[in-house]
């Protein structure tokens, strides 16, 4: 018996939150779908992980796109 293997790959990206306009709302790099931050029920996104610094400050935010599976790393929560 011949078993098919699909392999999957996701694409990661970087979006800088200080280089957008607006309210943080950005489209998805991949497939174009609207990324909230008002979205609290992850109906577009789910969040993948959480990175803080000493000071307890947000430093980075890993998200996943529900509708493409690409991962995205936002970056510029903190100036220096």
């Amino acid at each position: 018996m011949e078993q098919t293997v699909k392999k999957t790959t996701t694409t990661a990206y970087i979006i800088d939150l200080t280089q957008i306009e607006g309210d943080g709302d950005f489209l998805c790099p991949c497939c174009g779908t609207l990324i909230s931050p008002e979205d609290e029920s992850e109906t577009s996104y789910t969040i993948q992980k959480v990175k803080m610094q000493r000071d307890e400050q947000l430093r980075e935010l890993t998200i996943k796109c529900n509708r493409c599976g690409s991962t995205i790393h936002l970056t510029g929560f903190t100036t220096l």
